[in-house]
């Protein structure tokens, strides 16, 4: 009973004491988020979020209509990856791997019990998707113009003296001066309140801005969720929600095989544009084709050429002479690289790469990002330059189809 008395007195009291005054401390400075996030990471035994979260949060469902299948290629079954791609794969925590190639399937395969049919996130794959749903909404007359006005839309700021010269455009390019830290492990930060909190519409436009815009690239979650809340405002008078959207301009028309779900923030009023809508590679790989071929889809021109060539352009601007021009709109560009692609990337090693003159789509999903030994002449993280110069050895020794 003594050395009972003597743990509680001495180490047992004084921890749940601690306890009581950070939780305390959380809640009333506005963080009290950090409990969801470690109950859905540390104590699930994840550092950071996962790729089947979406089951822990309030999601919009985005149906799909007449599903298309993706046509095979004649030599769909026959291809055997590297070696050394082979090696990557089985020993990253990849968990999906598909090449396109001239919009057939040329390979698939899956790992650890994923299928063709399992949902994971995007994570910030999405940014590529909500920029893409910002331009159709210029053509479709909702938002006047790529370059209009963030105050038009964010009257938040419309005092702010670095933001009330921003154009939507800086948003999607990430050039927009937002005061912003990503970071994706440390839970007290914006990043992770934007992912685990409740009301993400007053945490975003809580945040100020810190410079002027259309200055240098910085890559800012914050800027894509400050477009989706402009997007959402823009589309409510108009019936729709951002998820309601996709689903009428992209997901149906291009005949995706399965539904999908975008995560809510936890009041339930906005999608997480900057991350987390959750679909099948294969489904995520038709946005790859739907950029290299330049917006069409089977004879309909989903989005105009023009805004697919703002997309995966580098803007040159936002880079220093001299240093590799890496983003265009809310897409990664290496397109000069000893293999030129352009990309949708995401946290834990989300990839839809496309390969314009290969005229292929390499999709690689994981629950981590692939660690492979850096090849030379490519500017992005190193495993893109080991999928992409495998890929390319593959599509160069393929066969001719029968």
């Amino acid at each position: 009973m003594t050395m009972i008395k003597t743990i509680w007195k001495w180490i047992l009291r004084p921890l749940l004491v601690l306890l009581v005054v950070v939780s305390l401390v959380l809640v009333i400075t506005g963080n009290s988020y950090v409990f969801r996030g470690v109950l859905l990471t540390y104590l699930k035994g994840e550092k950071t979020a996962n790729i089947d979260d979406y089951k822990d949060f309030d999601n919009r469902l985005i149906k799909t209509k007449t599903p298309i299948a993706w046509q095979k290629d004649p030599r769909y079954g026959q291809i055997k990856l590297t070696p050394t791609l082979q090696n990557a794969l089985d020993n990253d925590n990849t968990v999906a791997f598909a090449i396109i190639k001239d919009g057939k399937l040329l390979y698939e395969n899956y790992w650890q019990g994923y299928s063709a049919q399992s949902h994971t996130n995007s994570f910030s794959m999405a940014k590529s998707i909500t920029t893409m749903l910002y331009l159709k909404a210029v053509e479709d007359g909702y938002i006047s113009s790529v370059n209009e006005p963030l105050t038009k839309w964010l009257p938040e700021y419309a005092d702010n003296t670095y933001a009330k010269d921003c154009t939507l455009a800086d948003l999607s390019a990430m050039t927009s001066g937002y005061d912003w830290q990503e970071d994706y492990y440390w839970p007290l930060n914006p990043t992770a309140k934007a992912y685990y909190g409740h009301d993400l519409v007053k945490h975003i436009t809580s945040l100020d801005f810190a410079e002027a815009c259309g200055g240098a690239f910085d890559y800012s979650s914050g800027d894509t969720q400050l477009l989706g809340i402009a997007l959402s405002r823009a589309l409510a008078p108009h019936g729709y929600t951002i998820s309601s959207y996709l689903e009428e301009k992209f997901w149906q028309p291009l005949g995706m095989q399965g539904d999908a779900y975008w995560s809510l923030d936890g009041a339930k009023n906005i999608e997480k544009v900057y991350c987390c809508l959750n679909a099948s590679a294969l489904d995520f790989a038709k946005f790859g084709q739907l950029l290299l071929n330049k917006g069409e889809w089977q004879g309909q021109q989903l989005l105009s050429q023009e805004h697919v060539n703002l997309m995966i352009t580098p803007n040159a601007a936002a880079f220093p002479d001299g240093y590799a021009q890496i983003y265009g709109h809310s897409i990664w560009t290496d397109m000069d690289s000893s293999v030129p692609f352009y990309a949708m990337l995401g946290h834990l090693g989300q990839r839809v790469i496309v390969l314009p003159e290969d005229n292929a789509i390499i999709v690689r999903l994981g629950k981590q990002k692939g660690l492979p030994t850096p090849v030379k002449g490519f500017h992005l993280e190193p495993d893109l330059g080991q999928y992409v110069s495998e890929v390319k050895t593959i599509l160069d020794t393929l066969p001719e189809a029968q």
